[in-house]
């Protein structure tokens, strides 16, 4: 694995670059991304190989806690910033807090001041959730030719802002196998297809965690199925704990620590003296 140094100077080893990322672009090798808000979901994400990691800028020290390996992106348009200088002081926070690049769907200037300081910047195209009523609703973006020549010229302006790559989210997929062999932006797909240098997953649908599995997502475990089941263990335990309480069931003579009744007979006499000089 490749020998950095981060954004503080500090020496790290990653699973991938983002000069790597760039250099997929026709080599036919595709990485794997996930979510991570947590050090567990992190570590279980570098055990498997998964070689990028996005999160909210706030969970970048505890994805770092769980892994120093993987490559880590920080989403920073969710923490309240509102100016472009608000936007580069969040960049700027978490690639010190152990971020690799940072990704945005705010315009191409923002875009563009950040790549301007040098930051490793990706852009979001296709549907962006936040900007869903723009688009009419939850749906895949490109589903017609006037649809999808005008996200190609967002590809454009991306590339031109200064972003190296770009997250593709609900994306038909011929459109973003046309788009993909075009562009010079690293390509991620979100349900967009198998065309892309990076394929994107939510660990929560991958793990069987969310509610309702997307169209474009599949779920390789059952971990909903395993929580309810700790619910209910739970709930079981504190019950029966609670009816012990009240029938003098706990705590039994294993659970009590004792004293040599020669010296509870002393300590006795001593509080019983007490009470006789008073």
């Amino acid at each position: 694995m490749p020998r950095i140094l981060d954004y503080t100077g500090r020496e790290a080893v990653r699973s991938v670059t983002v000069a790597d990322i760039v250099g997929l672009k026709g080599s036919g090798r595709q990485l794997a991304q996930v979510t991570a808000s947590t050090p567990a979901e992190a570590a279980a994400a570098e055990a498997a190989g998964v070689e990028m990691v996005v999160c909210m800028s706030d969970f970048v020290p505890a994805v770092r806690e769980g892994s120093q390996q993987v490559f880590l992106t920080a989403a920073i348009d969710f923490s309240g910033a509102v100016t472009e200088d608000d936007l580069l002081r969040d960049a700027l926070c978490a690639l010190t807090a152990g971020a690799d690049a940072v990704i945005t769907a705010r315009g191409m200037n923002s875009v563009r001041r950040l790549a301007h300081e040098d930051i490793p910047v990706m852009g979001h195209l296709g549907f962006v959730p936040k900007k869903s009523t723009l688009y009419g609703g939850v749906r895949a973006v490109g589903r017609t030719a006037t649809e999808a020549t005008t996200l190609w010229r967002r590809f454009e302006e991306l590339q031109e802002a200064g972003a190296f790559a770009v997250e593709c989210e609900l994306i038909p997929a011929e459109v973003m196998r046309e788009i993909h062999a075009r562009t010079g932006l690293a390509t991620i797909s979100l349900g967009s297809g198998p065309h892309a240098d990076v394929l994107f997953l939510f660990t929560s649908d991958i793990c069987g965690e969310s509610e309702r599995i997307p169209r474009h997502a599949r779920a390789y475990a059952d971990l909903a199925a395993l929580h309810r089941q700790i619910d209910a263990e739970r709930v079981r335990a504190l019950t029966a704990f609670r009816a012990d309480v009240a029938s003098g069931g706990f705590p039994s003579a294993a659970e009590l620590s004792t004293i040599d009744a020669a010296e509870l007979a002393g300590f006795v006499a001593l509080l019983d003296g007490g009470h006789q000089q008073i």
